[in-house]
């Protein structure tokens, strides 16, 4: 077919009216489609120029093959009939579009009336080519949304006398300005373009050999979030994106708590029988920040780093940040500041220092951002610790929350730069925490790099309700920190321990002699926080170790401290101090914990081992999912938040996932 035929194929079009029963099925088509692309995976995202898909040349080859004149018209009528009704319900305003699935009643003698002619089996052929039409090109119209741009441009066209056939296959189509609100740029699909670091889980290790174990604390919870984002889909997560101390951390415990500013925290110790290896034993580690009274807490400085690129268009990123900012500013007395600060293409202030007792201007230069362009994440947080220091307050919380998808694809993109220059400025007493939302290309891996270089934590929002636990329920241990590089090490009596392993914080490892050095970072606390790690051990005396002893080697002898397992020694500093202070406590063999204790240390040892299933269960030898559920089920306690609850649900979500993926 040529240009001037299918140019007359579409003057045909408005000289000739569909049949009635064409139309109230192309109708009918339409709506169908209309509402299956509602409730489908949203558009995807790609800011390259609009092209043919292979669903609209088969529309157009079904339209226009045909040689007899009647179906000619018959096909092209249905066809500008069902483009006219699908185009209205793409088009039709935002609010008119969420309101539900349109409903068009049509009259009965339409749907009743047989069609006009003679001919019966001509007309059946022709109401069921043009149906078949009509479907495709509504599939295609709902699928894509390119069908509306292209007949926009034709209808443009047409009504300017230019040649329409030809400008259906222009490359730039560009659609005329819309007087109702639309979004700048299209829905990202997920693109599966996620980055996690992989980093291989602790080994084993033998007490005589390696007797010290030292690592940075960990106050992140983002992978538990993600994790359960994507079993809520009914998809496994990628074993990367499950970092064990993040999903046990995750959780308040019920730790006793200090009384004294001076000393943050104590060490509260358990030891329990492991769940899923027989004859080895768990030792819970967990640790309580003090927590700031109202009064006390000190001003904050904060600014705020929002991501508003192209990437960050789709419901659960940049209007889940407006939200979640929203929230934290209900957390914030009127004296603190907020400024904000976006990048896109390049960074820009949008709000300079205001008091929060301004709220109103606040909200409106948070409701007044729009996505769209390329991330320049580096520069934003250059000009986002600019701001800071502009406003420092003495004495007080100054603070840079980055809140992205983490798509960091233009301007300063290398890593290591960005993580040095974060280090950086965190001793000018500027620190960063990092709020991650949405999925699809999430640079998890950058983010907590950031945020440990930043002495911050790193969260993943995915909900309104992920927010309010984050910026709200937690606000004060999220933004009060009462110790700063706090450090763990763990000595272990190699006479009544063989073997040990630290579950989880693989990315938290330090070497024994950082724990003495000063100048070495670690992870802060806030106020209030809780922090768990969870060794396994194997007794001396145990015959479920994994190593075999050496055939030349000289065994543990030694009668000394039979009564204890191992030495625990914590060191930190307080917030506006620079020298480390330490407090220590026994690991007893025969350690008497309050029923409390070790109600939360079995809590946190199911989902300590839920992380580990999730992540192949290379230790857990034949212990299940079911028996996650069920340590669980009988550890939940009070459970003020319903997150335990929650997490039981996950885990039986987690085996409907790996039912449905295992083969079969």
């Amino acid at each position: 077919m040529n240009d001037s035929e299918l140019k007359r194929l579409f003057d045909s079009a408005d000289e000739k009216p569909p049949g009635d029963l064409a139309r109230s099925r192309a109708q009918n088509a339409a709506l169908d489609a209309f509402d299956t692309a509602r409730l489908s995976v949203g558009d995807q995202g790609n800011h390259d120029e609009p092209r043919l898909t292979p669903e609209i040349t088969e529309a157009r080859r079904k339209m226009m093959v045909p040689t007899q004149r009647w179906i000619y018209s018959g096909m092209a009528s249905a066809a500008v009939v069902i483009l006219g009704v699908a185009l209205w319900v793409v088009q039709r305003p935002v609010a008119e579009r969420d309101a539900g699935p349109l409903e068009i009643t049509l009259p009965p003698q339409i749907l009743s009336s047989p069609p006009p002619g003679n001919d019966n089996e001509q007309h059946a052929l022709m109401d069921a080519k043009a149906e078949d039409a009509a479907r495709s090109a509504a599939r295609a119209a709902a699928e894509s949304r390119q069908a509306e741009e292209i007949f926009a441009t034709v209808k443009t066209a047409k009504r300017a006398g230019e040649d329409y056939t030809s400008a259906m296959f222009t490359p730039s189509l560009a659609a005329a300005p819309q007087a109702y609100d639309q979004p700048t740029a299209p829905y990202y699909e997920v693109s599966g373009r996620d980055e996690f670091e992989h980093v291989a889980p602790n080994a084993v290790r033998l007490a005589q050999e390696e007797p010290v174990s030292t690592f940075s604390v960990d106050v992140d919870t983002a992978s538990y979030s993600f994790v359960r984002r994507q079993l809520n889909r009914g998809v496994l997560p990628q074993k990367d994106a499950v970092r064990l101390e993040e999903m046990v951390n995750y959780f308040p415990y019920d730790y006793t708590a200090p009384s004294d500013a001076d000393e943050p925290f104590k060490a509260n110790i358990a030891v329990m029988e492991s769940p899923w290896h027989p004859g080895n034993k768990l030792v819970h580690i967990g640790i309580k920040g003090y927590d700031i009274a109202p009064a006390e807490q000190p001003r904050s400085n904060l600014v705020l780093l929002l991501d508003v690129s192209g990437s960050m268009n789709s419901p659960d990123k940049l209007p889940l940040v407006k939200q979640s900012m929203n929230l934290l500013l209900g957390e914030l007395r009127p004296e603190d500041t907020v400024a904000i600060v976006v990048y896109a293409g390049a960074a820009g202030t949008v709000l300079e220092p205001t008091k929060v007792s301004d709220k109103a201007k606040i909200l409106s230069a948070l409701d007044g951002l729009s996505a769209g362009g390329s991330t320049a994440g580096g520069e934003g947080i250059r000009a986002a610790y600019r701001l800071a220091k502009s406003s420092f307050v003495k004495d007080g919380v100054n603070r840079v929350i980055l809140a992205t998808d983490g798509d960091f694809n233009v301007g300063i993109t290398d890593s290591e730069e960005l993580k040095g220059f974060v280090e950086r400025e965190r001793e000018s007493g500027v620190f960063l925490s990092v709020l991650g939302f949405g999925e699809g290309n999430l640079n998890d891996r950058l983010m907590q790099a950031l945020a440990q270089n930043g002495n911050g934590i790193a969260a993943y929002i995915d909900t309104l309700a992920e927010a309010q636990k984050v910026l709200v329920d937690e606000a004060t241990s999220s933004l009060f920190p009462i110790a700063k590089d706090v450090k763990i090490q763990v000595e272990f009596n190699p006479a009544t321990v063989r073997e040990y392993r630290l579950l989880g914080y693989e990315t938290r490892m330090l070497n024994r002699e950082d724990f003495n050095n000063d100048a070495v970072d670690a992870g802060d606390i806030g106020a209030g926080h809780t922090v768990t790690a969870i060794y396994e051990i194997t007794p001396a005396a145990a015959k479920s170790g994994l190593i075999d002893p050496k055939r030349y080697g000289r065994e543990a002898t030694s009668e000394q401290n039979l009564h204890e397992y191992g030495f625990v020694k914590i060191r930190y500093k307080l917030p506006r101090e620079d020298a480390s202070r330490l407090i220590s406590q026994p690991i007893d063999v025969d350690t008497s914990s309050s029923g409390v204790l070790m109600r939360e240390a079995r809590f946190a040892a199911a989902v300590a081992g839920f992380a580990q299933l999730l992540k192949g269960g290379q230790y857990t030898g034949s212990w299940t999912m079911d028996d996650a559920i069920a340590l669980a089920q009988a550890n939940r306690g009070e459970d003020a938040y319903g997150y335990r609850a929650q997490f039981i649900q996950l885990i039986r979500r987690a085996k409907m996932a790996e039912s449905m993926a295992s083969p079969r």
